[in-house]
């Protein structure tokens, strides 16, 4: 297999993001979705809206998200509205909470432990997606980059549900409940099949952009996250999810910034990297890459 190109810069600025997709040439067709993280209440590391605004005013795009499962303020719709309006993502965009209403089943080939993909039923309007990620920990996952927001990011409340339990619980909102959860390794496995579900809908008309910035060892998710622990890094894109999430992984790996060990060590105490060694074994992306410098 060819190595994947993986493009970064140090240049973080959201001017930057729109430079760095448009060196991949790459056309998103009809309807775009633009995947984000809408950050939990009272999370200080999220990637604002204005930040991402270059981008998905270029696209046109749609920003989408779905609601979580697990307590906080976007766990049911009325609540998720609530927090997207004050984190002011509405004011810049159209927003589609794509499980608001309804939920559909996505066809998986060869998934380890999943036999669907669960996510709302508007992910069904769009032709075109974007990934736009905040490469950072995770308490769950060991990181978060392109292959969670795949996964976790688009399976809707009950699909979320049902990668964390890895295929043995379909519906509920509280996945911190005893029993819920698999275990870590099934869990992570099955990150990557339910980003090998959402990899085959679109069939190659994704773009993914990891931004390694606030590098916290928590996910946006958490409503007080750590603070970052080390330096920012800058900006990857690529047209390989598991690629581009190999590639920020390495780039923390290669840094000089002492406070890279807290962040290794959230992901190795995770084993975090099976989820890239997973996906790259279902076909998802390749894990060789050519990291193109363009500072």
């Amino acid at each position: 297999m060819e190595k994947a190109k993986v493009y970064f810069s140090k240049n973080l600025s959201p001017e930057n993001v729109l430079k760095m997709f448009r060196l991949l040439n790459k056309e998103l067709p009809g309807k775009v979705a633009c995947k984000v993280h809408s950050g939990e209440n009272g999370n200080q590391n999220y990637l604002h809206p204005e930040f991402w605004k270059p981008i998905i005013d270029e696209l046109g795009g749609t920003v989408v998200e779905c609601n979580t499962a697990y307590r906080g303020e976007r766990n049911t719709t009325a609540k998720h509205k609530k927090l997207i309006s004050d984190h002011k993502w509405d004011s810049f965009f159209n927003v589609d909470i794509m499980d608001a209403n309804e939920e559909v089943s996505l066809p998986l080939k060869g998934g380890k432990h999943l036999a669907e993909d669960i996510v709302g039923k508007n992910l069904l309007d769009y032709d075109s997606a974007v990934v736009l990620s905040h490469f950072k920990g995770h308490p769950m996952g060991g990181f978060g980059g392109a292959l969670k927001q795949l996964s976790i990011g688009f399976a809707s409340s009950n699909g979320k549900t049902y990668i964390h339990s890895a295929g043995k619980h379909r519906v509920c909102n509280d996945i911190e409940q005893p029993g819920v959860c698999a275990t870590q390794n099934d869990f992570l496995e099955s990150m990557a099949d339910a980003a090998k579900a959402i990899v085959d809908h679109f069939d190659g008309k994704m773009v993914f952009i990891n931004v390694l910035k606030n590098l916290s060892v928590d996910c946006d998710c958490c409503e007080v996250a750590e603070d970052p622990c080390m330096k920012d890094i800058g900006i990857c894109v690529s047209l390989d999810p598991v690629a581009i999430d190999q590639a920020c992984v390495d780039l923390v790996k290669n840094s000089n910034d002492p406070g890279k060990e807290i962040l290794l060590e959230r992901i190795n105490s995770r084993n975090g990297t099976l989820t890239i060694d997973a996906a790259y074994k279902l076909g998802v992306g390749n894990k060789e890459y050519e990291l193109i410098n363009i500072d």
